[in-house]
C-alpha cells in the first residue's frame, strides 16, 4: 500500500511592501502603485465624495498579492491574493500563488461604485479583481490562513473570485484600463513583444498585436468617441491604442482595423515608460495667468522616456500652427522658386497626416544645486496627476523626481511668443556683429556678392522662424520642484487629495521597501526658484530593507522574529502584524549619533519568549528586549570572526539554560545565560562564556540534539572541510566524523529521537545519516543550487529543506522519496522555521518576504504529484507556436518556395487571435470530445429504440442514461460546454478535430431550436466558422446546416436583443415616473388617490 501525507499548502505572507521585479530578465514596470477609493458605506451620497478621495489607499504589489496601506493611519487594510488551483483538482484550491505581481492598474465604475484591479503576473496570466465597496475600518481581507479561514469570513470577504485571463506566454509588465465610466476594455503587454486587448465582461480576448520586438514598457488608450477624463483624449483617431517597448519604438494602433498606423522613431535606446495627459491649466482661474477662450480646446500629449535620459513629448492632435507654418514655407517656396524648399514642404505634408508630432524634450533648469542633469540614467517612471496639472518624471536607480507644471494654453503662447522674440534679437545681433567684422570691398570683388548674401540671409531667418512658429513642449511645461528621497525610488504615484493652498502630494516606493509621503507647496505668488518637496510621512514598518537571513519562532508558536542586516522586526504569527522593529546598534554614551550598526546572521528566542539573542558578522552577541526593543546586553568580541550559527538548550529541570555558538574564527564557544546583577534596573539576561571547542576549520553550522539527557546529548558541528563532526555535550568528547559531502555542509538537524541525522550543503544534495554508527542511509537529489536550511517535523522522520533556487521541498527520511516541492519565493530561500506541533513552517528569503507553509487535511500521493510535475513541465512550454502568424508566415512561405525579403513585412501580419494552450484548455477539449462521443452514442440509441418501438409496437419507456445525469443529448452537451471557463473556451474548441466540429455544429443546431444556450450557441457558432473557414468551405456536405445554424442565431439573437430592450424601455419609464413624483408633496391625510405605475405600459396591473 503506498504511504500517504498531509500536504502542506501557501497560506500566506508578510514581510513584503513593494515587491521587485522577480527575474533579473524582467524589465522594471513604471506602474507599481495606484489608489484605490476607500468607498465606505456612505459613498452613494454626493456630498462625501471629497471624503472618500482623501480616504484613498495606496496599493502595491507585495510578492504574490497586493496590499492595500491607508497612509494617514500608516497601516494596511486590505490584502488581495488569488487562490492557486493545481491541475488535476488536487489540494485545497485556497493556497496562495505562487507566482509573482509585477504590474497592476485600477479602474472604477462611476455608476456601481465599484473598483476593478487588473494585474499582470510573472507567469504571463492576466487577473482582474472586483472589489465592492468596504467600510474602513474593515480588516477582515488582512489575514490568509487555511488553518482559521470560516465560512462567515468569505461571506463577508469584498472580494470576488479572480478573472484570469491566459493569453501571455511570458510576464506581463504592463496592464492598462480603458478610461471610461464603465471600463470593459482592458490591454496588456508581455515581455515577449505584445500586446492583447481583452473584454473585461466577455472574459475573453478579443486579438493580439504584433510589432514591437523586445519587452512592451507602456500602453495608454486613445478613443474620441467616450469621454474618459484626464486619462483620455479627443482626437482624430477614433479608438486606438499607443504602445512603447524596448525596441525603442513607439507604436500607434487602430484598433478597429488592428493594424499600426503611425510609428514615433528617433528614440536612442529602450523606451521605459510611456504618459499620456490632457493638459489643463495649473494655474487658478483668479491667478495671473488665467484661463482664457483657448483653453476649452483639449490638448493631449504623449510623454516618452528613454534609456538616454531624455524625456520627449509627443501632441496628440491636429496641429494647426503646423498648418500655418507650411502655408509660410509654401509661400516662401513658390517665391524663391527652390527646389529644396518644395521637397521639404512635401516631407512636412505628409507629416500632416500623422497622429502624433514631436514637440520636443523637458530638461531641468541646470543652474539648480537639486538638478539632475549630471544623472545619465535612464527615465524610469513618467506619470501625469490625475487633474493633468503636474507630471512627474523619475529616473532609475536616482533619488530624485522631478515636478513639471501645465501652463495654460494662453500661458504657453506668450512663452512662445517670447521665445522667437529671443531669438530673433539673438539673431540680429550676431548679424549686426558679423557686419561690423566685415572687411573692405576690394576692386576685384563682385558687387552683387553682398546682395546675394542678403538674399540667403533673409531666407534663411525666415526658414528658422517657421520651422521653431509652433509650440514646443518647454512652452508648455514649467519645472515646478524636486521631490527628494532617503533612498532609490522605485516607483511613484500622485496622491488624489487635493491639498491646501494648490499643493499636491506624492507617494513613493523605495528600494528599501518602504514608502515615504512627500508634499510639494505651491510656488510663490511673485515667482522665485522651484520649490522642494517635504517629507510628509514615512512607512517602513511592515517591510525588511535587505534580504532576511534567519527566521525564529517563540516557544509558544505566537511570535516570529526575521533578521535582516540591522533590522530586527518581531511578529504576530495569527495576524502577520508587525509588532516591534528593532536596529541592531549600539548606543554610545556621549553621542546617539556615533552608534555603530551589527549585521545580525543568526538569531533565537531565549526561554520566556521576553528577549532575543543574536549573532553578528563582526563577532558580537546581542541580547535585546522583545517588549521595549531595548539592546539590554552586548558581548563584544564573543569571536574574532562572523557568528555564522547559534543554538540554545535548557536543562532537564529547566534550571539551567545553555548558548553555543560557531564561528569563522574556528572556534564553537559555550556560554551560560545568567541574570545581570543590578538593583536599580529590571534583571535582564546576560551570558558568560563557559567553554571552548576548537576546530581545524571555520565552522558552518552548530546543533544540539533533542536528548533532554545531558549524558546522551550531542553536539553537531558542520566545518569548512566538508564534514560534520560529532561530540559529546558534557565532556566535549569526540564521537563521530560524518563525511561524504563534496562541498561545505550548510544546514543540519536531527530527528526527535535523534536516531537519525538529515544534512545539505553546497553540493545540492541531502544525505541521511545513521547515528549509532554514522553510517549513511542515502544520498538525495532534488535542489538546482546550495541547500541553505533544513529542519525536522516534531515526532516525525520528514523533513523541509530550502535552497537558492528559489525553491522548499518537503522530504520522508524513511523512504528517501521527495514529497512537495512547493514554490513561492522569487529569490533564493535563505532561512526556516518549524513550530512545535508541525502545523505550519515559516521560510524567509532575500526577497524580503515570509511565507507561511500550513499543514492541510488534503492527502498528498506521491504518483499524482509525480504525474503534475509534468504537466506544469508541459504547461511551461509556449503553446502560442502553432497559432502565431510567424509560424504561418513561415508556412506559407515554404508552400510558395520563398518569399524576398522586401515583402517579409508587408505580408506579415500585424494581429491575430488572443489564444493560448494550456493545461486546462486541453483537458476542457477533452471534456467537449467526450461528451460528443457519449451523446452521438446515446442518440444512436435513442433512435435504435424509437425504431424498435415501431416496429414491434412496444410501450416500455427507456429509463434515463445515468452517465448523462439523466439529460438528452444536446442538453448534456450544452451542459459541458457550459462547464468550460469562458477565457478557456476558445482554446478548447481549436483542439477539436474537423469530424467533432460538425457533429458540435449539429448539436448548435438543436439547441437553437429548442431556444436554450442561446447566447454561448451564437459564440461557439461564430467562433468555429471563423476558425475553421477554409475547411468548411471546401466540405460541400455542411453547407445546408451552415445556412440553418445561419438563420437560427439571427431569428434567436433578434429574439433575446428585443426582450432586452423591452426591459430596458420598462426600466426607464419606471425610472423617470420615479423622477417624476420624486419632489411631489406627500399627502399625509390620505385624500390622494393611488395611481397605478404599470398602467399604459402594456403591462398589466
Amino acid at each position: 500500500m503506498q504511504h500517504t501525507y498531509l500536504r502542506y499548502e501557501c497560506a500566506d505572507a508578510f514581510s513584503l511592501s513593494c515587491s521587485a521585479s522577480a527575474t533579473p530578465s524582467i524589465p522594471h514596470s513604471s506602474s507599481i502603485l495606484s489608489f484605490l477609493p476607500n468607498n465606505n458605506n456612505n459613498n452613494n451620497n454626493s456630498n462625501n465624495n471629497n471624503n472618500n478621495n482623501n480616504n484613498a489607499l495606496l496599493l502595491s504589489p507585495a510578492g504574490s498579492q497586493l496590499i492595500a496601506y491607508d497612509l494617514r493611519r500608516g497601516l494596511p487594510l486590505l490584502k488581495i491574493g488569488h487562490s492557486e488551483i493545481l491541475s488535476g483538482g488536487i489540494g485545497t484550491g485556497d493556497a496562495l500563488n505562487s507566482s509573482q505581481v509585477i504590474s497592476l492598474d485600477v479602474a472604477t465604475s462611476s455608476r456601481t461604485h465599484e473598483s476593478k484591479i487588473a494585474t499582470g503576473w510573472v507567469d504571463g496570466s492576466v487577473r482582474v479583481f472586483s472589489l465592492s465597496a468596504f467600510a474602513s475600518d474593515s480588516e477582515g481581507g488582512l489575514v490568509r490562513s487555511l488553518l482559521r479561514r470560516r465560512k462567515s469570513h468569505r461571506d463577508e470577504d469584498p472580494l470576488r473570485d479572480a478573472l484570469t485571463l491566459n493569453g501571455h506566454a511570458s510576464a506581463v509588465p504592463v496592464v492598462v484600463f480603458e478610461r471610461s465610466s464603465a471600463p470593459v476594455r482592458l490591454a496588456s503587454g508581455s515581455v515577449d513583444g505584445t500586446v492583447i486587448l481583452w473584454d473585461v465582461v466577455a472574459e475573453t480576448g478579443l486579438f493580439r498585436l504584433l510589432g514591437h520586438t523586445g519587452p512592451v514598457t507602456g500602453i495608454v488608450f486613445v478613443d474620441a468617441k467616450r469621454d474618459g477624463g484626464a486619462g483620455q483624449a479627443s482626437t482624430r483617431i477614433q479608438d486606438g491604442l499607443i504602445t512603447s517597448g524596448s525596441d525603442g519604438l513607439v507604436k500607434v494602433w487602430d484598433l478597429m482595423g488592428q493594424c499600426c498606423i503611425q510609428t514615433l522613431v528617433g528614440h536612442r535606446g529602450s523606451v521605459g515608460c510611456l504618459a499620456l495627459g490632457v493638459l489643463t491649466s495649473g494655474h487658478d482661474s483668479g491667478g495671473g495667468g488665467g484661463v482664457g477662450a483657448e483653453d476649452d480646446r483639449r490638448r493631449a500629449r504623449i510623454v516618452t522616456g528613454c534609456v538616454d535620459g531624455q524625456v520627449r513629448v509627443w501632441s496628440v492632435e491636429e496641429k494647426h500652427s503646423h498648418e500655418v507654418g507650411n502655408e509660410e514655407a509654401l509661400t516662401s517656396s513658390a517665391e524663391n522658386g527652390d527646389a529644396n524648399n518644395q521637397e521639404n514642404h512635401s516631407i512636412t505634408s505628409n507629416s500632416n497626416e500623422d497622429i502624433c508630432h514631436y514637440m520636443g524634450s523637458l530638461h531641468p533648469p541646470s543652474n539648480l544645486p537639486t538638478s539632475t542633469t549630471t544623472n545619465n540614467e535612464g527615465i524610469a517612471a513618467i506619470h501625469f496627476h490625475p487633474n493633468g496639472k503636474f507630471l512627474g518624471v523619475c529616473r532609475s536607480n536616482d533619488k530624485v523626481i522631478e515636478i513639471y507644471a501645465v501652463r495654460s494654453e494662453l500661458e504657453a503662447q506668450k512663452k512662445r511668443r517670447r521665445r522667437l522674440q529671443r531669438r530673433r534679437e539673438k539673431q540680429n545681433a550676431v548679424s549686426n556683429a558679423e557686419k561690423q567684422t566685415t572687411k573692405k570691398r576690394g576692386m576685384l570683388d563682385d558687387p552683387e556678392s553682398d546682395e546675394e548674401n542678403n538674399i540667403t540671409d533673409n531666407h534663411t531667418s525666415k526658414e528658422t522662424e517657421t520651422t521653431h512658429d509652433s509650440i514646443k513642449a518647454t512652452d508648455e511645461f514649467e519645472y515646478r520642484g524636486t521631490v527628494r528621497s532617503t533612498h532609490k525610488i522605485r516607483g511613484f504615484a500622485f496622491v488624489p487629495t487635493p491639498e491646501r493652498r494648490g499643493g499636491i502630494r506624492i507617494a513613493v516606493a523605495l528600494a528599501t521597501n518602504a514608502f515615504e509621503v512627500y508634499s510639494l507647496p505651491p510656488p510663490p505668488k511673485n515667482g522665485g526658484a522651484p520649490v522642494t518637496a517635504e517629507k510628509v510621512s514615512t512607512l517602513d514598518m511592515y517591510g525588511h530593507p535587505t534580504g532576511i537571513r534567519s527566521v525564529a519562532l517563540s516557544s509558544e508558536d505566537s511570535m516570529a522574529c526575521t533578521v535582516s542586516k540591522n533590522v530586527i522586526k518581531i511578529w504576530n504569527v495569527a495576524n502577520r502584524s508587525c509588532l516591534r522593529s528593532l536596529t541592531a546598534a549600539g548606543s554610545s554614551a556621549n553621542n546617539s549619533k556615533t552608534a555603530t550598526s551589527y549585521y545580525c546572521l543568526c538569531v533565537a528566542f531565549l526561554p520566556g519568549n521576553t528577549h532575543i539573542v543574536l549573532g553578528t558578522r563582526e563577532g558580537h552577541i546581542l541580547i535585546m528586549d522583545v517588549a521595549s526593543g531595548d539592546l539590554v546586553y552586548t558581548e563584544e568580541n564573543a569571536h574574532d570572526g562572523a557568528i555564522w550559527s547559534l543554538d540554545l538548550h535548557t536543562g532537564q529541570n529547566h534550571d539551567a539554560m545553555s548558548l553555543v555558538t560557531g564561528s569563522a574564527d574556528k572556534l564553537v564557544k559555550y556560554w551560560d545565560i545568567e541574570s545581570q546583577e543590578e538593583e536599580h534596573r529590571q534583571q535582564h539576561p546576560m551570558v558568560v562564556h563557559a567553554r571552548t571547542l576548537q576546530m581545524a576549520d571555520d565552522v558552518m553550522c552548530v546543533r544540539f540534539s533533542h536528548s533532554t539527557d545531558p549524558t546522551k546529548r550531542l553536539l553537531f558541528v558542520a566545518s569548512l572541510d566538508s564534514t560534520i563532526k560529532v561530540f559529546f555535550d558534557d565532556s566535549l568528547k569526540f564521537f563521530l566524523s560524518l563525511y561524504g559531502h563534496k562541498l561545505p555542509v550548510l544546514a543540519f538537524d536531527s530527528s526527535d529521537d535523534d536516531t537519525i541525522l538529515a544534512s545539505g550543503g553546497a553540493d545540492k544534495s541531502i544525505k541521511i545519516w545513521g547515528l549509532d554508527f554514522g553510517d549513511t542511509h542515502r544520498t538525495m537529489y532534488g535542489h538546482e543550487d546550495s541547500i541553505t536550511d533544513l529542519r525536522f517535523v516534531k515526532r516525525t522522520h520528514n523533513f523541509f529543506t530550502c535552497s537558492k533556487d528559489k525553491t522548499v521541498r518537503f522530504w520522508d527520511g524513511d523512504r528517501f522519496e521527495q514529497i512537495l516541492l512547493l514554490n513561492g519565493h522569487a529569490s533564493e530561500v535563505c532561512c526556516l522555521a518549524m513550530s512545535r506541533t508541525g502545523a505550519f513552517v515559516l521560510s524567509g528569503g532575500m526577497d524580503r518576504q515570509v511565507r507561511v507553509w500550513e499543514r492541510t487535511k488534503d492527502i498528498v500521493f506521491l504518483d499524482e504529484e509525480k504525474e503534475r510535475q509534468l504537466e506544469e513541465m508541459f504547461d511551461k512550454v509556449d503553446g502560442r507556436e502553432e497559432i502565431t502568424a510567424d509560424v504561418l508566415l513561415s508556412a506559407k512561405r515554404d508552400a510558395e518556395g520563398g518569399l524576398n525579403d522586401d515583402d517579409e513585412d508587408v505580408d506579415k501580419p500585424q494581429s491575430e487571435a488572443a489564444v493560448k494552450q494550456s493545461i486546462l484548455s486541453v483537458s476542457a477539449g477533452d471534456r467537449i470530445m467526450e461528451a460528443i462521443e457519449t451523446a452521438d452514442k446515446e442518440s444512436k440509441e435513442i433512435a435504435q429504440f424509437k425504431r424498435l418501438k415501431e416496429e414491434k409496437g412496444s410501450v416500455k419507456h427507456r429509463a434515463p442514461n445515468p452517465m448523462l445525469f439523466g439529460m438528452e443529448p444536446p442538453e448534456y452537451v450544452l451542459w459541458v460546454l457550459r462547464s468550460v471557463k469562458s477565457v478557456d473556451l476558445e482554446p478548447s474548441l481549436l483542439v477539436l478535430p474537423l469530424s467533432h466540429v460538425e457533429r458540435l455544429m449539429h448539436y448548435l443546431i438543436l439547441l437553437l431550436r429548442a431556444g436554450k444556450g442561446v447566447e454561448l450557441c451564437a459564440k461557439i457558432s461564430v467562433f468555429l466558422v471563423k476558425s475553421h473557414q477554409a475547411q468548411i468551405v471546401s466540405n460541400r456536405t455542411m453547407m445546408t446546416p451552415l445556412r440553418e445554424l445561419q438563420t437560427l442565431v439571427r431569428l434567436r439573437t433578434t429574439e433575446i436583443r428585443d426582450t432586452i430592450g423591452f426591459n430596458i424601455a420598462a426600466m426607464r419609464s419606471i425610472a423617470r415616473f420615479a423622477n417624476e413624483k420624486k419632489n411631489q408633496r406627500i399627502d399625509y391625510e390620505g385624500k390622494s388617490s393611488m395611481k397605478d405605475i404599470w398602467a399604459g405600459l402594456g403591462l398589466g396591473a
